[in-house]
C-alpha cells in the first residue's frame, strides 16, 4: 500500500516535508508511505533529517529504507531479533546530498518476520 501526502515550501533553502497519513504494516510484507517535494532547488544536503513514527507490536521485526526521487536506497534501521520493544520513535541523518530535494521521496517500512503488525504513523524529511 502506498499513500501520498505533500507540502510545499517556498524558496530553495531547507523545510521540513510531512506525511501523517495512516499506512498500513502488513505481516510478512512492505508498505511505502510517500511525500512529493517541490518548490526546492539544488540536491538534498549530506546531513538530512528523516524522523519516524511507527506503531509496531515489536519494532525488531522492521527494517526502513528511505528511498529518495532518483531511487537511490538508503537504510535507516535494519531488523533485529533481539529487539522485541515496541514503535519506533527515532530520527535518522541520512547523506542524501546524490539526490534532488524535488520530487517524490518514500520511506518503505518491510516487516520481515510474522506474529506482529503495526503501521507508518507519520514521518518528516527535513533538508
Amino acid at each position: 500500500m502506498s499513500l501520498t501526502g505533500s507540502y510545499t515550501a517556498g524558496g530553495g533553502g531547507g523545510g521540513s516535508f510531512s506525511n501523517t497519513t495512516n499506512v498500513n504494516i502488513p505481516d510478512s510484507s512492505s508498505a511505502t508511505s510517500s511525500i512529493a517535494v517541490s518548490g526546492q532547488s539544488g540536491n538534498a544536503s549530506a546531513t538530512t533529517s528523516v524522523q519516524v513514527q511507527i506503531v509496531h507490536t515489536y519494532r525488531g521485526d522492521l527494517q526502513i529504507d528511505l528511498i529518495a526521487p532518483n531511487g537511490t536506497s538508503s537504510r535507516l534501521k535494519n531488523a533485529s531479533s533481539s529487539d522485541s520493544a515496541a514503535n519506533v520513535n527515532a530520527t535518522y541523518t541520512v547523506n542524501a546530498s546524490g539526490s534532488p530535494k524535488n520530487g517524490t521521496w518514500q520511506l518503505k517500512v518491510t516487516d520481515l518476520y510474522s506474529g506482529d503488525t503495526g503501521y507508518i504513523d507519520a514521518w518528516t524529511i527535513t533538508f
